[in-house]
């Protein structure tokens, strides 16, 4: 049974004490590969440095985390676009709009959200999407590319059935992550109405980790908590929705080479 977890941070300073442990314990788990999407310039490099130490298992984005534009957003910007030409980058993002806490920069986030999405059209790269608060707001940018055959995941997807289905019908997937594991999630109802087919598995390490690790360090290895997860929901065999997820995953990325 193989998977992916298309959205790891393993990069971030929490695993520098461990970072080979957890990447083993990943691989042992029958987690082939882990696609790390990037924040702001200060850890691009680092992630292009892991990309190499574990080539073929551990993938870069390039892009800038909307709770990271500020005033010069577009300087940031320009320096991450240089990045667009390297071929060990497999997408854009983690880019989006989050107006949950700070809503000071909304119009640099959504400048910079469009910016990054015809970075994604450019390129035929996926986008991968952080939204909070501002599905209104994505989704206003999104209409602005309709015609362009965009495609992508909303990470860590935390809507309801109506955005779902506006999610799959702009040509996304729906980013499933341990937050599927937790009492009275609305995900599962909403998974079995998506079809697997419109999802794929992610753990956001080292951040929302599935019960019963709540609360603590997230990792790749844990994303075989959340197929568990998915199958019992949707009443299949672990080893089936791996494989479908698995295989998602590796068109949307053009990983089957």
């Amino acid at each position: 049974m193989y998977l992916i977890d298309t959205h790891s941070h393993i990069y971030l300073d929490e695993f520098d004490s461990d970072r080979d442990e957890v990447i083993k314990r990943a691989l042992e788990k029958g987690v082939i590969k882990m696609l790390m999407p990037n924040i702001d310039t200060t850890t691009l490099p680092i992630m292009l440095s892991l990309s190499k130490r574990y080539k073929g298992i551990c993938f870069p984005m390039t892009g800038l985390h909307p709770t990271n534009v500020s005033e010069n957003y577009k300087g940031h910007l320009n320096q991450l676009e240089d990045y667009l030409n390297n071929p060990d980058i497999i997408a854009i993002g983690e880019t989006g709009i989050d107006l949950y806490r700070d809503k000071s920069f909304t119009e640099e986030q959504i400048i910079a959200f469009r910016i990054q999405a015809s970075w994604a059209v450019e390129t035929g790269l996926p986008l991968i999407i952080h939204s909070r608060n501002a599905f209104r707001e994505i989704f206003e940018v999104l209409s602005e590319f309709r015609k362009s055959r965009l495609k992508g995941i909303f990470h860590a997807f935390s809507g309801d059935f109506e955005i779902a289905n506006r999610v799959i019908e702009a040509g996304f997937k729906l980013g499933i992550s341990g937050v599927v594991t937790f009492k009275n999630s609305v995900l599962p109802n909403i998974i079995k109405e998506a079809g697997l087919e419109n999802i794929v598995l992610e753990t956001d390490s080292p951040y929302l980790a599935p019960f019963p690790f709540r609360g603590k360090r997230n990792e790749s290895s844990y994303i075989c908590i959340i197929n568990s997860a998915v199958a019992k929901i949707l009443g299949m065999k672990e080893e089936q929705t791996a494989e479908i997820t698995t295989q998602n995953a590796k068109e949307l990325f053009n990983l089957n080479g």
